[in-house]
């Protein structure tokens, strides 16, 4: 079942951009190597006990109390550490931290990341803290980042790969994280929560304040977290590994503790960019064919049903909820891997990472809800996806959430049914006739196994659902000749005065899909407006 709603004008938080800015910080960070110098290597605190459970409990207990932010020291000189003096510092290989098989570097403050995170390793039940040195970055001569006393702490840290030119994921900014995937191209990023985001309330960000860093089974890399903002606490263990080639994966146990009520909990949620693709190309004057980071909302219901939901750029925040229970997955996906639909060989938009979120605990009932906010640009991380349980967290709840996170090219879930490959739209009516000014023409097309070597005589059937009032006029099934694609087209009348336009669709035979459901919004204004 689906629900659409609209919510008040609504941009990016300052801090969601400044956390995606700075995610772009590490990447600029790992395109160049970092030579290498003369150090005494990291030095460590004196160990204390350590277990997951340990800091579950302390968890729990900062949520019992008032909430006090990270300090933060000497603002006038982080303020002059910008994006661009980012950068240009740079982590030492010599003090690298081994946990395990890996590496970790550390990122140093800035503008964007002003409160400082602690991080320790992890060795048979001790944690030990790495304690901060300037001496571990090289900084250009004149970097404002001297200007910061030695105890200045870290902004967040990265895993490297063998040759240490590169990071396979990197914690930075709030309680963001990301993967570079089995293409080895950074992308989306995905948070620990989601508070009360699409809202006209301000949305909230807690932040990961420390980090506990181990060795895990079988090559694996153990991140734990302590979360901690103004409604809730939370404590995160995160194993997770990279394989060449096919990307990463994390299992991911939650707990989390409220402090106070919130409005929109968003559990395992993703953030990524959608400015236009082929279905909404009229809305851009770039000259790439397309722009973004996923272009689609993966679902496998409870149910058993298989679900894509084409992304959207509104011209207002719509928020979309697909009810569920015992939910088997979801996820943001860019599915178009093809380079000529992109033309841009300085981000590659065609190998971004899509993101699969699989619970691995009963999560219950609630929805899978997209948040999608109008972007004139690709700076701004404008869309987020996110489970939202039934039931609103009230002060003094305690919720655990486990979960595996998937970061590949193609989202491991079997289906034998096609997917969809392409959603167009465009003018209503026939070429050579007059064109009718209430009408658009949707173009789905089809790829995949149920479809592959169907003979066009043996039945092929469209079936699309639309709300009341809405018409769908001329729909039709053909093969794409040449091609084991399979399209769908029709054209949509709908009144005047209509807002919003969700449709439902899939090719069947005999009543039986032959394809996974295709979702689709229409703001029909906003289509009329830019023709």
């Amino acid at each position: 079942m689906e629900q659409t709603l609209s919510s008040p004008p609504f941009r990016l938080t300052a801090l969601s951009l400044l956390a995606a800015l700075s995610l772009s910080g590490a990447v600029l960070a790992q395109e160049t190597p970092v030579p290498a110098a003369a150090s005494s290597g990291p030095v460590f605190s004196a160990p204390s006990a350590f277990s997951f459970d340990l800091l579950a409990e302390r968890a729990a207990t900062l949520a019992r109390q008032p909430y006090a932010p990270t300090p933060i020291e000497h603002p006038e000189v982080l303020e002059k550490i910008d994006y661009d003096a980012h950068w240009r510092i740079r982590f030492r290989d010599a003090a690298s931290v081994q946990v395990g098989d890996t590496f970790a570097q550390f990122f140093h403050l800035g503008t964007y990341f002003r409160q400082p995170v602690k991080i320790f390793t992890v060795a048979e039940g001790e944690a030990r803290e790495v304690v901060y040195s300037p001496d571990y970055f090289e900084m250009p001569e004149d970097s404002p980042a001297h200007g910061l006393e030695t105890n200045a702490g870290f902004a967040g840290f990265r895993l490297m790969r063998p040759d240490m030119k590169s990071d396979w994921i990197s914690f930075l900014g709030a309680a963001y994280f990301r993967s570079d995937g089995a293409l080895r191209q950074y992308g989306l990023s995905a948070r620990a929560v989601a508070l009360n985001t699409g809202l006209s309330i301000p949305e909230e960000f807690p932040r990961f304040t420390e980090f506990y860093l181990e060795p895990g089974p079988d090559g694996a890399t153990i991140v734990n977290a302590l979360m901690d903002g103004p409604s809730v606490t939370g404590a995160y263990r995160m194993v997770m590994r990279d394989t060449p080639g096919k990307g990463q994966v994390m299992d991911i146990s939650s707990r989390l503790f409220f402090r106070a009520p919130v409005e929109r909990l968003g559990v395992a949620p993703l953030t990524s960019m959608f400015w236009y693709s082929e279905s909404n190309r009229f809305q851009s004057a770039d000259w790439r064919p397309e722009v973004h980071d996923t272009d689609g909302l993966m679902i496998h219901t409870g149910a058993g049903e298989h679900i894509w939901r084409p992304l959207n750029n509104p011209d207002r925040v719509v928020t979309s909820s697909y009810l569920d229970r015992g939910l088997k997955g979801f996820g943001l996906v860019q599915r178009d891997r093809d380079f000529n639909h992109y033309q841009d060989d300085g981000v590659f938009y065609d190998k971004r990472p899509a993101v699969w979120i699989e619970p691995t605990s009963d999560w219950g009932a609630g929805a899978v809800q997209l948040v999608e906010i109008p972007t004139d640009d690709e700076i701004y991380d404008n869309i987020v996806a996110f489970w939202n349980p039934e039931t609103a967290p009230k002060a003094g709840d305690e919720l655990r959430f486990d979960y595996r996170m998937h970061w590949v090219d193609e989202p491991p879930v079997e289906m034998p049914l096609a997917r969809t490959v392409a959603t167009q739209v465009g003018n209503g009516g026939v070429p050579g006739q007059p064109r009718p000014k209430d009408a658009i023409k949707v173009v789905l097309d089809f790829a995949g196994p149920a479809l592959e070597g169907l003979d066009p005589r043996e039945g092929a059937t469209p079936e699309i659902s639309a709300p009341e009032g809405v018409k769908v006029v001329n729909p039709f099934v053909v093969r794409v000749v040449g091609t084991d694609r399979w399209r769908l087209t029709f054209d949509l009348k709908a009144p005047a005065e209509t807002d919003t336009v969700d449709l439902r669709a899939y090719i069947a035979q005999d009543g039986v899909p032959l394809t996974e459901t295709w979702l689709g919004q229409f703001h029909l204004a906003q289509i009329h407006r830019l023709r």
